[in-house]
């Protein structure tokens, strides 16, 4: 960042580091750094923020970090850091509101805490409203995007703009604006309105415990990790086609296909670097491909410069 691009962002709400190490902020405890990292304050501080940021800037949103990887040469650009643990999610006008940087199962127990049903899934979302919203993430039969009503996105000019459901070409673990506008380089979502019905608040938080409880015993979720690295191909699971290979504790460094669920790698104590993981990546996708001719779609978004 030169002294002209520094003077432009000084003063701004929030937090602004240089040349910050990023495996903190990623589930997977690996990866490179960022040139720049922002925390705003706010949405409106982001706005001011983006506004006066150059239009060439690389930009990486990040919220809990993921179904994400930032190899080791780290990324040229600004990060803005969206997840903060003070927001939580709130009833606005019959609907439940909830900014991106929200985590998505802070959504779950707040709506059964407001006897609303039909969030209960969001519980086993390991990550922010923001990334669920990106991915339509979902889980057990239920995903985000079934129960949208309408969001807030913002620009790289900062500008704030009010999005209805049906602007949004949605599938499984897809999402899209019809218009054309690119998603995670163009525009960000910055905040949604959830259509809840009434419901049972105890039957909610049990539906949630039990979901918990599913994760717990079928996930590693005691080990560093980035959730779910590949789709499922149409009427099979990529778990099991991974398992069908072998593929089940291949290791590279610290990194290695989890013997638990051989969807899921795992970094115990952040020891495999993020070259390491995306060896495992390319191996397994590679392995399946040629023993059952399926080609598995990553669900992990790998961004940054290769050491």
């Amino acid at each position: 960042m030169n002294m002209a691009d520094q003077r432009r962002l000084e003063g701004l709400r929030g937090e602004l580091r240089l040349d910050e190490p990023l495996a903190r902020y990623l589930t997977w405890r690996t990866g490179g750094r960022a040139q720049r990292l922002y925390r705003p304050a706010d949405l409106d501080a982001l706005s001011l923020f983006l506004a006066r940021l150059r239009a060439e800037e690389p930009l990486l949103f990040i919220g809990l970090g993921s179904n994400l990887l930032v190899r080791d040469g780290g990324f040229a650009g600004t990060v803005v850091l969206t997840h903060a643990a003070g927001r939580h999610p709130e009833l606005v006008d019959g609907h439940l509101y909830a900014e991106a940087g929200v985590a998505s199962p802070k959504v779950a127990r707040f709506a059964a805490r407001n006897d609303l049903a039909g969030a209960e899934f969001l519980a086993g979302v390991p990550g922010t409203v923001g990334g669920a919203l990106a991915m339509n993430a979902g889980c057990y039969g239920a995903q985000t995007w079934d129960i949208v009503e309408r969001v807030l996105t913002i620009d790289r000019r900062g500008v704030q703009r009010l999005r209805a459901a049906e602007e949004f070409d949605t599938g499984y673990r897809h999402c899209a604006l019809k218009d054309g506008a690119r998603l995670g380089e163009s525009e960000w979502f910055a905040a949604a309105w959830f259509r809840l019905a009434p419901g049972d608040g105890a039957a909610a938080r049990m539906r949630i415990k039990d979901l918990l409880a599913r994760r717990v015993a079928t996930q590693p979720l005691a080990l560093p990790n980035a959730g779910s690295v590949f789709r499922n191909p149409p009427n099979d699971h990529a778990a099991r086609l991974i398992e069908a290979c072998g593929l089940k504790g291949l290791a590279r460094g610290g990194a290695r296909v989890s013997e638990k669920h051989a969807n899921f790698i795992v970094n115990p104590k952040g020891a495999g670097r993020a070259a390491d993981i995306e060896w495992l990546i390319d191996t397994v996708r590679a392995t399946v491909r040629e023993r059952t001719g399926v080609d598995l779609v990553t669900e992990v978004r790998i961004v940054g410069a290769a050491t």
